[in-house]
C-alpha cells in the first residue's frame, strides 16, 4: 500500500488549488473563467438567440419587459501533474530504514496527490524522469485512473540520470497553462530545477518537494565512513568528526540559496525527510499552516 492508513485519514482537510483559473471545463470543484450553467451566480446579460429558455430570469422580465439570462460560474477541473525524479540518487535511504528510499517516499507523496485529485474530480497525470528517459502517463480522472497510476508508481525504479535537453523540451507543451504541477526530487538535478522554472514562467502553478535523508540533515556518522556518488564514479572517505560541522554548514547554505532561487521564480519550495511524516509537506502545500 503506497499510502499508510494514518496518512490517508490525514488527507481529509487538504485541497488541491492552483493560483490560476483552470482553463478546462468539466465537472470539478474549481471556478472556471468561462460563463454558463452552474451553481454560483456570476452576472446577468441580455438574451441572445440560442440561449436556453430555462436560463431566462422570468421575474426580471416581468419587471423590465426585457429578456435577461442568468450566467453562472462554470465548474472546472483542475489539471494536476506530478513529476518524479527517478535518477539513481533517488534510491538513497538511511541506514536505519533502508526500505524507505527517497523514491519510495516520492511515490507515496504522488499517490496522496492523486487521491486528493480523485476526491475533487480533477484530472491528473504522472511524469517519471530518470534511467535516461522520460516516462509519461497521460492525465485522466477517476478511481480507475488513480489505480493505474498507483501501479505505475509502485513499479518505479531509481537508476541512471536525467535524459538530455531534447527529451525534456516537449514537456511544457504537454502540461496545460493553469495546471498544478508538483515536482518531487532530491534537489541535486539542475535540469529538474530548470524545468520547474520554465513551467512556472509560463503560467503553471509549480511546487517542489525536496526529499532529504535524515543522514543528510544530521550527519550522524562516526569513524571514517565511505561516501559514494550513485550517479558518478566518485568515492570518498572522510573522518566524520573532522568534516561534520563544515558539511552541515555548507549543505545548509546551498539548500538555502536554492530555496531562494525557487521562491524568486514563483515556485513553492518545501523540504521533506525520509524519517518524517509526509503529511507535513502536504499540509504546507495544500492547506496546512506554514511551518507546521
Amino acid at each position: 500500500m503506497l499510502i499508510a492508513p494514518e496518512l490517508l485519514a490525514a488527507l481529509a482537510p487538504l485541497r488541491l488549488r492552483s493560483r490560476y483559473a483552470p482553463a478546462g471545463l468539466g465537472t470539478g470543484f474549481h471556478a472556471s473563467p468561462h460563463r454558463g450553467s452552474g451553481l454560483e451566480f456570476a452576472e446577468y446579460r441580455a438574451y441572445q438567440p440560442g440561449d436556453e429558455p430555462r436560463r431566462v430570469d422570468w421575474k426580471l422580465y416581468a419587471r423590465s419587459d426585457r429578456f435577461f439570462v442568468r450566467d453562472a460560474e462554470r465548474d472546472a477541473q483542475l489539471h494536476v501533474w506530478v513529476i518524479v525524479d527517478c535518477s539513481a540518487s533517488m534510491g538513497q535511504a538511511d541506514a536505519a530504514a533502508p526500505q524507505r528510499t527517497r523514491l519510495a517516499q516520492a511515490a507515496a507523496l504522488a499517490a496522496c496527490v492523486f487521491e486528493l485529485a480523485t476526491r475533487q474530480n480533477d484530472r491528473f497525470g504522472l511524469i517519471a524522469i530518470g534511467n535516461d528517459r522520460v516516462a509519461m502517463h497521460g492525465d485522466g480522472e477517476g478511481r480507475r485512473h488513480r489505480d493505474r497510476l498507483g501501479l505505475a508508481l509502485d513499479a518505479l525504479q531509481a537508476g541512471g540520470a536525467w535524459p538530455d535537453a531534447a527529451a525534456l523540451a516537449p514537456l511544457p507543451a504537454r502540461i496545460a497553462p493553469g495546471a498544478l504541477v508538483l515536482m518531487i526530487g532530491d534537489g541535486f538535478e539542475p535540469a529538474m530545477d530548470g524545468l520547474a522554472m520554465r513551467l512556472a514562467g509560463t503560467r503553471r502553478d509549480v511546487s517542489f518537494v525536496t526529499l532529504l535523508t535524515a543522514e543528510e540533515r544530521d550527519f550522524p556518522f562516526d569513524g571514517s565512513p565511505r561516501f559514494e556518488d550513485p550517479e558518478g564514479a566518485g568515492v570518498r572517505r572522510a573522518v566524520a568528526e573532522r568534516v561534520r560541522t563544515g558539511f552541515l554548514a555548507r549543505f545548509g547554505a546551498a539548500r538555502a540559496e536554492r530555496q531562494r532561487e525557487l521562491t524568486r521564480a514563483g515556485i513553492g519550495a518545501v523540504d521533506a525527510y525520509t524519517d518524517a511524516s509526509l503529511i507535513v509537506p502536504l499540509r504546507r502545500l495544500f492547506g496546512g499552516v506554514p511551518g507546521a
